[in-house]
């Protein structure tokens, strides 16, 4: 006698996914109707960030450690890491140019006729401030923590890499008598993803209290004046992953619309917080659930977070040509192959965190000498609308990476891809 071992589907209303699109929707209403409560809302997706943001450093050493040591070779180590450097430095590039192309043809800010002298510079006085610290070597400076607890209590993600990258070498040198520690960082790596599912719970929370506040404190009407660079850049975006990123993945073997479809969570998760880090655990448990080897999830992803953000190029190149077309300043193709060069180091190490674009956006203005910085005044008020579409693309092309890179380093089961992304 048979019996029927499918399990029974689950309820619609008890997926994380279903859950955050009703947030998000409630969000939307809550912000449009009542507009003072749902700014007051804040907090809710602030919170939820944040305890997505205190679990990120753990994930991301433990998970590292973990693949390195088993490496156990240093060559592999500086191979995977020099393939995704290489793909990351050519993806950032191809959605640089795409964003100079777009805002050539599509040309959002002409016509705007805005004097540049009129524009408040206070409002942006702020950003300006933070991006006069980017500089190249302040950058490669921060990289090297204090101590190496302190990479782990500060939670800044590349000072995370470094030291977790060296522990995973030691650990490989040291061989058999670390045996006990890496047991022990395998059994806290199962307890650090368990906390992580527990935390997706409030995800839901997170997103309805960001989306009110969005909409309660900038309101819909906002996305009236500033419509045409809005939706310029989303068809941008999205002409990106479907097209460019849709071809290196036909090249490696897999639909970048099934990838989509199994990132579906996650993408409302980034799409509610306006933040790539909350999914980011997400991501990396999923990755390896879809067949990429541990090692190779370990260091693409961590690093993409920071050196492989399409979304914010594309958002840097037509965001400062918007400004230039808007206050009707010329920039010869020099100036603009200026931008470009400036843009492509700017970029690197932009956190995955809501702002982080528009900072970065301050740093290549205020090196450009013809573009004036309070021109972001402009685009300040629906900033936040197209941060969500930066994170999301930023999102999609670092999982792309991780498939990429594995691939290529002979890290991929095929067989687990085709099944994570047919639904499996």
């Amino acid at each position: 006698m048979q019996h029927d071992t499918t399990a029974p589907r689950r309820p619609l209303w008890t997926h994380l996914y279903a859950q955050v699109i009703v947030a998000i929707v409630a969000g939307v209403i809550v912000g449009h109707v009542w507009p003072a409560f749902g700014a007051s809302l804040k907090p809710l997706g602030d919170g939820f960030v944040k305890l997505v943001r205190m679990i990120i450093a753990p994930v991301i050493f433990l998970t590292i450690v973990s693949g390195i040591a088993h490496l156990r070779e240093l060559g592999a180590v500086a191979r995977i890491a020099g393939k995704a450097f290489a793909y990351f430095l050519t993806l950032s590039t191809a959605a640089l140019i795409i964003g100079l192309i777009v805002a050539n043809v599509v040309q959002p800010g002409a016509g705007m006729h805005i004097d540049p002298a009129t524009l408040d510079a206070s409002k942006v006085a702020t950003y300006a401030a933070k991006a006069h610290d980017q500089t190249i070597t302040g950058f490669l400076l921060a990289i090297i923590p204090d101590t190496m607890l302190s990479a782990l209590a500060g939670g800044e993600i590349l000072q995370v890499l470094f030291v977790a990258i060296l522990t995973g070498i030691a650990i490989g040198f040291v061989g058999e008598p670390a045996r006990p520690l890496m047991d022990l960082v395998g059994a806290a790596e199962k307890v650090v993803f368990r906390i992580v599912g527990i935390l997706m719970k409030a995800a839901p929370i997170g997103a309805f209290g960001a989306m009110a506040f969005t909409i309660g404190q900038y309101g819909v009407g906002v996305l009236v004046n500033l419509a045409g660079l809005v939706a310029c850049f989303y068809l941008t975006s999205l002409l990106f992953v479907l097209v460019v990123l849709g071809l290196v993945a036909r090249a490696t073997g897999f639909s970048i619309l099934r990838l989509i479809r199994y990132l579906v969570p996650e993408l409302l998760l980034v799409l509610g917080t306006s933040s790539s880090e909350a999914a980011l655990p997400s991501l990396i448990e999923k990755m390896e659930r879809a067949g990429c080897a541990t090692p190779v999830v370990g260091l693409v992803v961590p690093t993409g977070y920071s050196f492989n953000l399409d979304g914010t190029n594309i958002y840097m190149t037509l965001a400062a040509l918007f400004i230039a077309q808007a206050c009707g300043i010329h920039l010869s193709w020099g100036e603009q192959a200026l931008l470009l060069g400036v843009a492509m180091l700017s970029s690197k190490g932009a956190a995955g965190v809501t702002g982080a674009g528009f900072i970065t956006l301050a740093a290549t203005l205020s090196i450009v000498p013809s573009l004036p910085v309070a021109g972001m005044a402009l685009i300040l008020g629906v900033d936040r609308f197209m941060s969500e579409c930066r994170s999301l693309t930023n999102f999609i092309g670092n999982a792309v990476a991780t498939i990429v890179v594995a691939r290529w380093e002979g890290a991929l089961d095929r067989e687990r891809l085709a099944e994570a992304l047919g639904g499996n």
